[in-house]
């Protein structure tokens, strides 16, 4: 593995950097006190996105995308996380690459538009009954004639406010298994205005403020087969190849956060005084700054290597388990230290930490929380054992 970056994977870093500093950074303000991202704002910021090249990065050059290998797509990531998400999320899109699997006449309607950024779309997984046990869920479709009727409730739902469509998972139907009957479940894309498809507004969070979760609710939606994504029954072999990375993309963008924070603690170590002297001379500001940038470096090498490992086609469920774990929980601990080092004023919105600091708290939920990442990475040291 080589640790050094290559000129073109320079160029994207300093691109989306400099994007990212001039036009989203000086929004944040905004956005936090209102909790509000304006839509003629977010229009005109996707639109310098696609002018800059940055829209759609994470899918493939045959599709319109920018085609990057893994590593190079997460060091994009990184630095679109050192900003908040309402501002990088529903501005410079990146849609759900679950969209490759559209087929056909799918491709047309919600896969292209996507990345020409004429669509956006949102995933409908969570229920109030099922979060990480996703085949518990009580939302389901039944088949009917030639359609698929839809009931039930998802909640949690980021950006489905501004989503024009969404890609809803519900059980339809059960399989016996060694361990009993399991629900089998399928993938659909259900646009906005269907009947029967509702959307409200969702809960308030202490995190991510303009990055709003919704509630979707299903009555008697009806939809045609040709909505189904993937193969019917076949939700989770459809989510097992084409949502694995999205662990990967959270842990970038929490290293992000994380070494915005770091930098702002480190200056002013160096620049506040004390009793005479720079804080960061003390060994109580000092030893917190060396272990946060070990921490960082640990979490930044666990994260590019599962990236190789990905693009080398040997990434394991425990290589992005780790790295979305340890990147999560270390930008809880920087962002927890760096208002430490910062005092009272850490806590003050005038500076982004309290931001960084409150948006940390989900990040070891979803996406699959620290407990599940744990499970994961154990259950596969384990499973050679007959564990």
């Amino acid at each position: 593995m080589d640790f050094g970056l290559s000129d073109e994977q320079r160029m994207i870093v300093e691109t989306t950097r400099a994007f990212v500093e001039a036009e989203l950074m000086p929004h944040e303000l905004e956005v936090e006190r209102t909790g509000v991202l304006r839509d003629d704002l977010r229009r005109e910021l996707q639109a310098k996105a696609i002018e800059a090249g940055l829209f759609a990065a994470n899918m493939p050059e045959e599709v319109g995308g920018a085609g990057l290998d893994t590593l190079s797509w997460l060091l994009y990531e990184k630095e679109l996380g050192k900003t908040s998400y309402a501002l990088h999320w529903t501005t410079v899109c990146r849609p759900s690459n679950i969209l490759l699997a559209c087929e056909g006449a799918q491709r047309e309607r919600y896969l292209f538009p996507c990345i020409r950024g004429e669509r956006h779309d949102c995933q409908a997984m969570t229920e109030p009954g099922a979060g990480s046990d996703l085949r518990g869920m009580k939302g389901s479709a039944r088949a009917e004639g030639g359609d698929f009727v839809l009931n039930g409730t998802k909640h949690f739902i980021s950006h489905a406010d501004v989503a024009d469509f969404a890609i809803v998972w519900m059980a339809t139907g059960e399989e016996d298994t060694p361990r009993g009957p399991k629900k089998r479940i399928t993938a659909f894309l259900v646009d906005k205005g269907t009947p029967g498809f509702t959307v409200r507004e969702g809960y308030r969070n202490v995190s991510h403020r303009g990055y709003n979760n919704m509630i979707l609710e299903f009555d008697d939606c009806r939809l045609p087969k040709e909505q189904v994504l993937g193969e019917v029954h076949g939700g989770f072999e459809v989510a097992g190849k084409w949502l694995g990375a999205t662990r990967l993309q959270v842990a970038s963008t929490c290293l992000g956060r994380a070494e915005r924070a770091l930098a702002l603690a480190t200056a002013y170590a160096a620049e506040r005084r004390q009793f005479g002297q720079q804080i960061g001379k003390f060994q109580g500001v000092s030893f917190k700054l060396a272990d946060m940038a070990t921490e960082l470096k640990a979490a930044e090498l666990l994260t590019r290597e599962a990236a190789w490992k990905y693009d080398q086609g040997t990434v394991s469920e425990a290589d992005m388990a780790m790295a979305k774990l340890k990147a999560s929980e270390t930008l809880a601990m920087i962002a927890d230290e760096a208002i430490q080092i910062h005092g009272g004023m850490g806590l003050m919105d005038e500076l982004p930490l309290e931001r960084i600091w409150r948006d940390a708290r989900v990040e070891r939920i979803w996406e699959g929380t620290s407990e599940i990442q744990r499970h994961i990475i154990s259950r596969e040291m384990l499973r050679p054992l007959g564990g």
